[in-house]
């Protein structure tokens, strides 16, 4: 059995456009409107009074002086003003008709030129969101003009692109820097496996020495892919966040690195107000606190101590960690929370910690809204302040306090 064909007009390109139908709401609502004043006023003209053709004649004598003129033909007044009335009805019709096909004519060029001049921004906005690619944020719309509702959306644009781009800088940085960071580690295990597995004459010492080699660089692995992951999980915006006890936070993070505090002979002192509450992660707070623990432990000396302390000033809420050790220099203040930046007194290239430990406590403190504060001088120790504004309370617009709670 044969279907019948269908034959689907296509319209053309234009008619799907948003110009095409706003010209054509423009103009369909101006031509209604036109038709409905025109149809009110010819109707009130026509109620307001008899209107048609001269219909009673009479004749009439003319006298002048009392003279007889002849005899001529004569309506009445009322006759006169309906056939008066009639013509303006007749004139007011045409009128009205002219002036409706002129309309439909030029109603929609003028819909069209009027919404093209309101799109305008609309097409700028579109063609600079198709310039731009994921590797070039570098282009902005900037739109000029009122300052309306399309001038709002291409600032929010421009605003959104700000921050894809440094996102991405962030990112192709933290790329580069954990290649380089990784590929320092891979070598080492790769030259002391190809020493053990190549030299014939390697014995147990050598081996011995390869396999330590091995754990060091597999260790400072293991904290880079750790603190990489911590940063990307902070990042994430499935992360959910909740009431958290900032001095149970602490506290957790005091009890882990207590044992090596210990064997290090450092006094691990705690001062830690109960009753305070973040809105947050849990498991982010503690890290953060324990990232400072972990510096706090390998910089200071043996038998110093350590204090970790929480409370609260106004409106904010602190947790902070201080230590004995060689403290940091003012030109080191500004970079200490940079990525993979360590200082050259600290160890430098020899250290086996990546460098992102202070770059992910700020983060975190970032992401809860909070700030990071560093007092510190150069043989003195160093004091780490990790501000948070207390949940429910406005207050927090001036910022946390300058001065140092501990």
């Amino acid at each position: 059995m044969l279907r019948p064909l269908r034959t689907r007009i296509r319209l053309p390109a234009f008619t799907h456009t948003i110009r095409f139908r706003l010209t054509v709401l423009y103009s369909g609502l101006l031509f209604l409107l036109t038709a409905l004043v025109l149809g009110a006023t010819y109707f009130a003209v026509e109620r307001s009074g008899e209107a048609h053709p001269v219909s009673k004649q009479f004749r009439a004598e003319k006298y002048v002086n009392g003279v007889y003129m002849g005899e001529f033909d004569a309506v009445k007044l009322q006759e006169v003003e309906a056939a008066v009335n009639y013509e303006t009805l007749g004139n007011l019709r045409n009128f009205s008709f002219i002036v409706l096909g002129a309309l439909a004519v030029a109603s929609p060029v003028i819909g069209w030129i009027l919404a093209g001049r309101a799109l305008r921004p609309v097409r700028a906005i579109s063609r600079t969101a198709a310039d731009i690619q994921a590797t070039d944020l570098s282009q902005r719309i900037r739109l000029t003009g009122p300052k309306d509702e399309l001038r709002d959306l291409a600032d929010t644009v421009d605003s959104m692109l700000d921050r894809l781009d440094e996102a991405f800088r962030a990112q192709r940085q933290l790329i580069d820097d954990a290649s380089h960071e990784l590929r320092s580690p891979l070598a080492i295990i790769r030259a002391n496996v190809d020493a053990v597995l190549t030299a014939e004459d390697s014995d147990e010492e050598d081996r011995r020495i390869a396999a330590r080699s091995v754990d060091r660089a597999t260790t400072r692995m293991t904290r880079l892919v750790e603190d990489l992951l911590a940063t990307a999980r902070r990042s994430a915006p499935a992360l959910a966040d909740a009431d958290v006890d900032l001095a149970a936070a602490a506290g957790e993070a005091c009890e882990e690195f207590a044992p090596l505090a210990a064997e290090r002979g450092q006094l691990l002192h705690r001062s830690l107000a109960p009753g305070l509450t973040v809105i947050g992660d849990h498991d982010a707070l503690r890290r953060a606190v324990g990232n400072l623990l972990s510096n706090a432990v390998r910089l200071a000396p043996p038998g110093s101590r350590i204090t970790v302390a929480a409370g609260r000033d106004g409106s904010w809420l602190w947790t902070a960690v201080r230590d004995e050790g060689p403290g940091i220099g003012d030109d080191d203040r500004a970079r200490v929370f940079d990525r993979f930046w360590r200082a050259k007194g600290n160890g430098g290239g020899r250290d086996r910690h990546a460098g992102l430990g202070l770059a992910i406590v700020r983060q975190i403190v970032e992401s809860h809204g909070g700030q990071v504060r560093l007092f510190s001088r150069v043989g003195e120790g160093s004091t780490f302040v990790l501000w948070f504004p207390a949940p429910g309370d406005g207050q927090t617009n001036g910022g946390p306090p300058e001065n140092a709670p501990l």
